[in-house]
């Protein structure tokens, strides 16, 4: 089954929710609801991480008397999902203004290697061949 973008579609608390659950790995209602600002009720988590499960961005299992949920896809995919969010939000879809930002945001020089890399996927993107 193919799962949408976990960030797609959601509501703020939901988005928060899912940050948790992607930074967390797993967590029981009351791990969500500790970490999430302002805290609605205990049921309100619930109901909110069931929505999220009905969703098919969250799958949970039973773990002694609690469920614990995680989401429903895996760490690498989540962090594209979470990027692809953040720029679609924040830079209007652009990756070059986010690549813009990140360089000048960082308080060090990018190292030679790093250089490197960066060229060798901006090479790849375009079509050329590496070397």
């Amino acid at each position: 089954m193919k799962h949408k973008d976990l960030f797609e579609d959601r509501s703020r608390r939901e988005r928060q929710i899912v940050e948790i659950l992607v930074r967390r790995g797993e967590a029981t209602v009351a791990d969500v609801r500790s970490d999430l600002p302002d805290p609605p009720s205990y049921s309100a988590v619930r109901a909110l991480l069931a929505v999220l499960v009905d969703k098919g961005a969250v799958k949970h299992r039973r773990h002694g008397r609690a469920y614990l949920y995680r989401p429903a896809i895996s760490p690498e995919r989540a962090r594209e999902s979470a990027l692809k969010h953040v720029v679609q939000t924040f830079f209007d879809g652009s990756v070059s203004e986010v690549i813009a930002s990140l360089v000048t945001l960082s308080d060090r020089r990018l190292s030679a290697d790093e250089i490197a890399r960066l060229q060798a996927l901006i090479d790849e993107k375009k079509g050329k061949k590496n070397g």
